[in-house]
């Protein structure tokens, strides 16, 4: 596979290439030097990527005659918060980084969201270079700018759109992920066929099982075509204040979830039941077209993502941590919907997500929660 390569528009006009080869890893440097010269690059990742790739990063910088220093920081979900922010930018102070340094952002979606806050803040903003070694980071977190850490009341509550210099995507990198870990971020590339692409969805359909086995050209097939969508709606409302909204189908619930249970689910676990629960509440409300929830359930189970994590929790927990989702206006819950499979549903005003009021978030939610065996879900018509 040879290099490909996408672009993403900024808002101030600009763009940034996202680069996808096998390999790649190990060209960071050069990357870096053409897309965010600098005199010193602080690379920040979690203590596990760091024992699998931080030594070929930085040496890759040592090779290219360009000083880099790696700035680890523990693993875990838990661990993307405003402390490590602080710990972090600390370091760097302490190290001397100034403002003619850049930062690289090495890992899966913990790391980049991170370090992608440190970048946007320390100094008053520092380049940052994205290279993510998970699936769901390739296909999400890496690629629109949006950084930030996790509070106790919600999931990326503080944090700041901060675009990157470039992204690097080496597809060889997932054959150390363990499965479960594939699975998750294949939640990402349901999401994006749910919400735009039948035919994206048939392909994922078809191949579930080389996807989840981590099959290097079925999975490079992938990364390219959920990663252009993602850089079009990016490309289209760089800041959330239109389309983009079809992007946190899934979210709302998933990151109740997230919170409730501490971060200690994936977060492509708790998106997988986030859509779960959001197409049966679509269902419920007359937005979603009967039928579709088995479907995403069904594709979900295919990509190894049947965990049913929505149903340990009482329906109240999962609206109070709801409705303090950063998507929320008033304290009133907002919520993306589909249409049908491949297509995001619209209000009559012709918003992309839907406010949820007292009633919606009754006994139609109580009824979302529980399992499709459960829920009384009409057989799917078979759909197109």
């Amino acid at each position: 596979m040879s290099r490909r390569t996408l672009e993403v528009r900024t808002p101030a006009g600009g763009r940034y290439p996202i680069h996808i080869e096998p390999g790649l890893l190990g060209d960071v440097a050069a990357v870096c030097r053409r897309h965010a010269p600098a005199h010193r690059y602080a690379v920040i990742t979690d203590s596990q990527v760091a024992r699998l790739y931080g030594s070929t990063v930085v040496a890759s910088f040592a090779g290219a005659g360009l000083g880099a220093e790696l700035v680890p920081f523990p693993a875990g979900e838990w661990n993307k918060s405003r402390e490590q922010w602080a710990a972090l930018s600390d370091r760097m102070v302490r190290a001397g980084f100034g403002r003619d340094s850049a930062v690289v952002a090495l890992g899966g979606g913990v790391a980049g969201d991170l370090a992608g806050f440190v970048a946007a803040t320390y100094m008053r903003g520092l380049p940052v270079v994205q290279v993510p070694t998970t699936l769901l980071a390739m296909l999400d977190s890496s690629v629109g700018g949006k950084t930030g850490v996790d509070t106790e009341a919600g999931k990326n509550l503080i944090g700041a759109f901060h675009h990157p210099s470039a992204v690097l995507i080496d597809p060889a990198v997932l054959r150390t992920l363990p499965r479960h870990q594939r699975c998750a971020g294949l939640a990402e590339a349901v999401k994006t066929a749910a919400i735009l692409d039948l035919e994206l969805w048939r392909w994922i359909e078809s191949r579930a099982a080389h996807l989840v086995g981590g099959e290097p050209a079925a999975s490079a097939e992938l990364i390219e075509r959920v990663v252009r969508h993602k850089a079009a709606v990016v490309a289209d409302d760089p800041l959330e204040r239109g389309v983009r909204e079809i992007l946190n189908f899934g979210h709302t619930v998933g990151h109740a979830l997230e919170a409730l249970e501490g971060y200690k689910l994936l977060h492509g676990e708790a998106v997988a039941a986030g859509m779960r629960v959001e197409a049966r509440l679509g269902e419920s409300l007359g937005i979603t077209e009967r039928g579709t929830a088995r479907r995403v359930t069904a594709a979900l189970e295919a990509c190894g993502l049947d965990g049913d994590w929505e149903t340990e929790r009482r329906p109240t927990e999962i609206r109070e941590a709801m409705s303090r989702d950063k998507k929320a206006r008033r304290a009133r819950v907002r919520c993306v919907f589909l249409a049908r499979v491949g297509e995001a549903a619209t209000d009559p005003d012709g918003r992309h997500s839907f406010t949820l009021d007292d009633e919606a978030l009754g006994e139609p939610l109580a009824a979302a929660l529980r399992p499709a065996s459960e829920s009384g879900d009409c057989p799917d018509p078979g759909g197109p």
